[in-house]
């Protein structure tokens, strides 16, 4: 039971902390309203394209791991794990591996729907749309930097009665961090607050972010279950989801982005990435 508490009651945990912050600071939807959302060409243009390249590549580098020998198996043992994940080592299951993709197929155009759906979002609907698919390629570039970069083995790998084959795979060798874990939670985050953005006087937002952090944590455990993630991957790839899925509509806000104090500039000095100046 507790294996189950706990992820879900530390995503509701935060998503407490950020619905307080919306209904704060929400944007006044009138009938002669500006817009929501602001893109700006010049620099959500860029971003996108530069992330969609970075995944394409980091994808392609990702297929080419090696996986391990045999006698790279055996030699695993679970005092190798650092112990605050050790407790949460399972074996391989087919089963719930499966089940946990059940959210992931859902979630991931869930978005889609719900700006059709929605008779104010409609309005807006390619707008949201291209904002959402920012928001996954930042995530994705992100998970894929992680994968390309970090070579950890996935729980299964200690347990004996996992198949072997199941251990040896190049796939066995990228737990951190937990990709499905951190889509799902763009997705269903990214909904929760456009709905809070379009709909600040709704009574419903803390069931958009309420069901966005169940959905979140139901995923998180599924994935540790199936023996597929340490929790640490999990606490990762949650943080990650969750920051991608309501900075990114937070960051594009008509009042924000009209800010003259505000700018957001890519940066290269230091690596390739984005830097938020504020003028005091």
């Amino acid at each position: 039971m507790r294996k189950i508490v706990l992820p879900l009651l530390s995503v509701l945990f935060m998503t407490s902390g950020v619905f307080a912050q919306t209904v704060a600071d929400s944007i006044v939807y009138t009938k002669t309203r500006t817009s929501v959302y602001t893109i700006k060409p010049g620099v959500d243009i860029p971003i996108v394209a530069a992330g969609i390249l970075w995944d394409s590549y980091g994808f392609s580098q990702v297929s080419k791991k090696d996986g391990l020998t045999e006698a790279q198996v055996l030699a695993k043992q679970k005092s190798d794990i650092p112990f605050y994940d050790r407790w949460a080592v399972h074996p391989y299951s087919h089963s719930i591996d499966q089940l946990s993709y059940i959210p992931f197929y859902v979630a991931a155009p869930l978005p889609l729907a719900v700006f059709g759906i929605d008779r104010r979002m409609r309005k807006d609907f390619w707008k949201l749309t291209y904002l959402y698919g920012e928001a996954m390629i930042l995530t994705g570039a992100l998970y894929t930097s992680a994968v390309h970069y970090v070579k950890r083995s996935r729980p299964l790998v200690y347990e004996s009665s996992s198949p072997m084959e199941t251990r040896r795979t190049s796939n066995s060798q990228n737990s951190f961090f937990a990709g499905h874990v951190a889509l799902v939670g763009t997705s269903v985050f990214f909904i929760a607050q456009a709905y809070a953005d379009y709909h600040p006087e709704s009574k419903y937002k803390w069931a958009f972010y309420t069901g966005a952090g169940v959905i979140t944590g139901l995923t998180a455990y599924w994935r540790n279950l199936a023996g597929e993630h340490f929790p640490s991957d999990i606490a990762l790839g949650t943080v990650v989801g969750v920051a991608s899925g309501i900075l990114t509509p937070i960051l594009h806000r008509t009042k924000l982005m009209r800010n003259s104090k505000l700018s957001i500039l890519p940066v290269s000095s230091v690596g390739r990435g984005m830097a938020v100046l504020y003028k005091f």
